[in-house]
């Protein structure tokens, strides 16, 4: 890809923070004259050191103003932009970049109404968001758009992951300090019910969407690695809880330990907190690779400049245009939609598709892309492709595709997966069938411990989402990398 497309995957998502009580204004370098200052500031009364630079109030990028080809002129003061497509951005709607971060209107939500699809799992698509019942992951939407709030999964998952380690890393220090040192800081009947109060908000709360999972899972055999979470958190927790509550039920051998028959409290909690470490980790990728995609979106600018009937140009919103329209094209500015040129003669740099390092001389009857960039002359040009149909957002569609294409070794990992949950399970019933029959006394208490073990052991189990998350980040950085892949 080009130096335009990496330029713009590199950038910032909002512009640089202002300092308190400047609000818009762009933090000045020491060496500007006092009256000057940048995007959202006062205009230039006098002429700005060589080498100083302002901040895109679109994309937050420094630009050198030294030369700056893309400026615009508001509220009478000059702002600096790294590309026209920042610019034209700007014009739209110059009080929504101008505002504070605080004052800017939030992202709207996903729209509940659109087709949501399984990362892992094409073939599952639905109206609306949900989770997958064949792998259990949360639905995302299957067009990814500019209007991108927060993941609120990714927020859940975060908010989860820190009441988890609140509750986590004492009661690991309570369980294994006396393994470690010897020396025990409760005594061991209130330091079990103390462990108890510990886990349940982790194993229940925190842990709550991988039991729901698993829960799915085993409902509609399709196993999958929220299925052995939830079998491994489940019997540490419920055993233990029986064994701090009800010590009786085991042999004596068991019950007449100090403190009774051991308890795997922090095992529970620990691998609850290590799932959410990995779920916050592969939310975060995915967003990222989505960035990547967006990327490529920001290319096209927001709005064109029809040209009527009359002859009179007005400014419109993208979605506005319509195949057949007379766009005029400026020098300097993003050329919007896929069409052919009407009238004028200019030089267009197509890098960002061709991969060309110098522009190509473009006059009536040629081609333009759309989201290419415009020389220093102006045309008028006929809209050919609009909406899904332009090159843009078909290279769009392939990379989208292609995160959610599935390459051979994924389906190796998947029937992998498939067979482990059950003889992860098998494994746990032979070791205590084993432990019962050959095993020392007590026979029962050891062969539920080796039952137990396997079962802890085994969890929690990524290899169902290795080999795709892999792939999925490994598209991501290459789009941002100006690399583009067609298929996994």
């Amino acid at each position: 890809m080009s130096d335009l497309f990496k330029s713009h995957a590199a950038r910032p998502a909002g512009p640089a923070p202002v300092p308190a009580g400047s609000a818009g204004t762009a933090p000045v370098a020491p060496a500007m004259p006092a009256a000057s200052s940048c995007c959202g500031g006062h205009g230039h009364e006098s002429p700005p050191a060589a080498g100083a630079t302002a901040v895109d109030p679109v994309c937050g990028m420094s630009v050198t103003i030294d030369g700056a080809r893309h400026t615009a002129e508001h509220a009478g003061a000059t702002y600096y932009f790294c590309c026209a497509g920042c610019r034209t951005r700007f014009l739209a709607d110059p009080a929504r970049h101008l505002a504070p971060p605080a004052a800017r209107p939030a992202p709207p939500p996903a729209d509940p109404g659109a087709v949501h699809i399984c990362p892992m799992c094409p073939g599952v698509r639905q109206i609306g968001p949900g989770t997958c019942p064949i792998c259990g992951m949360a639905l995302e939407p299957e067009e990814v758009t500019l209007d991108h709030g927060p993941n609120p999964e990714l927020l859940d998952m975060r908010r989860r992951l820190w009441i988890a380690l609140v509750f986590t890393v004492p009661l690991v220090a309570l369980e294994m300090g006396g393994h470690l040192s010897g020396v025990h800081l409760l005594p061991h009947g209130v330091s079990r019910l103390v462990q108890l109060a510990l886990a349940t908000p982790v194993v229940v709360w925190a842990g709550w969407p991988f039991l729901a999972r698993g829960w799915a899972s085993l409902r509609t055999s399709s196993y999958n690695m929220f299925t052995l979470i939830a079998l491994g958190t489940v019997t540490a927790y419920g055993y233990s809880i029986v064994a701090t509550l009800l010590p009786r039920l085991f042999p004596p051998a068991l019950a007449a330990l100090p403190g009774g028959p051991p308890v795997y409290f922090e095992a529970a909690a620990v691998i609850t907190a290590l799932v959410l470490v990995g779920q916050v980790m592969e939310l975060r990728a995915r967003d990222r690779t989505g960035d990547a995609i967006r990327s490529l979106l920001r290319l096209a600018p927001a709005t064109a400049i029809r040209v009527g009937a009359a002859g009179l140009d007005e400014e419109v919103a993208l979605s506005a245009v319509a195949a057949g329209d007379r766009l005029r094209v400026r020098p300097g500015d993003t050329i919007p939609l896929d069409g052919t040129i009407l009238d004028g003669l200019s030089d267009v740099d197509q890098s960002m598709v061709t991969g060309e390092a110098m522009p190509v001389a473009r006059g009536p009857g040629d081609a333009v892309i759309g989201g290419t960039t415009n020389g220093a002359g102006g045309f008028v040009m006929r809209a050919d492709k609009v909406g899904r149909d332009t090159l843009l957002a078909r290279i769009v569609g392939l990379v989208s595709e292609a995160q959610r294409s599935r390459a051979p070794v994924q389906r190796l990992a998947d029937q992998v997966a498939g067979w482990f949950v059950p003889l992860v399970v098998a494994t746990a019933a032979l070791a205590f069938l084993a432990w019962w029959a050959f095993g020392p006394e007590p026979r029962f208490a050891s062969a539920l411990v080796a039952a137990v073990s396997v079962l802890v052991i085994a969890c929690p189990c990524a290899l169902g989402l290795a080999t795709p998350m892999s792939i999925m980040v490994g598209l991501g950085r290459g789009a941002r990398a100006g690399g583009l892949f067609r298929s996994a």
